[in-house]
């Protein structure tokens, strides 16, 4: 992982958070766009990473 890079739970509870900013219903469409745009990247990266780990899982001796 990168420095400057936010783990896999920092990702998660932003996620979290956009979400719950997009279900108040109390954003400009503007904003709403961009948080969903975020959310999108956030999703994708988590999913990505989720798929990862799972893979190493399956893989026997992936971790040696």
């Amino acid at each position: 992982m990168k420095k400057n890079e936010k783990t896999f739970e920092e990702k998660m509870a932003e996620l979290e958070e956009l979400i719950g900013k997009l279900e108040s219903g109390s954003v400009p469409l503007e904003e709403m766009v961009a948080l969903h745009e975020r959310g999108m990247a956030l999703y994708e990266s988590c999913a990505k990473e989720l798929a990862a780990f799972e893979k190493r899982l399956k893989t026997p001796g992936a971790d040696q």
